[in-house]
């Protein structure tokens, strides 16, 4: 039977770790040792994004992630909302990447709990 893309997105977000904006934001004032990666589109990452991120849009993902950033690397993946970061991080996981999580809510969230913005 086929599937929604929420039940797509769903499934997704049931098998990858999801880290809240508040928390995320703590782990970057930190400066711990993470790729944040930006998994939206150029349009998307011109309007601002987290200071150090990566970008590398959701269409691009598979062909592009492996040349950018080594499987060993801590990883959270965000979008705008949380939804394609959350196929990408499955994505990622099933590609060997075992230290990827998905932002919760992404970039809003990120905004809404007080996130550093770099334009």
């Amino acid at each position: 039977m086929p599937k929604s893309g929420t039940e797509l997105i769903n499934e997704a977000r049931s098998r990858v770790t999801e880290v809240r904006a508040r928390d995320a934001v703590q782990i970057h004032a930190r400066g711990e040792d993470v790729v944040w990666l930006d998994v939206r589109e150029r349009n998307e990452w011109n309007l601002g994004r987290i200071p150090g991120a990566t970008h590398i849009a959701r269409g691009n993902l598979e062909t592009t992630v492996e040349q950018t950033i080594p499987r060993s690397s801590q990883v959270i993946v965000y979008c705008a909302s949380g939804s394609r970061s959350a196929l990408a991080a499955d994505t990622m996981r099933q590609m060997g990447y075992e230290k990827v999580a998905s932002l919760a809510g992404g970039w809003r969230e990120w905004v809404g709990a007080g996130g550093d913005v770099e334009d």
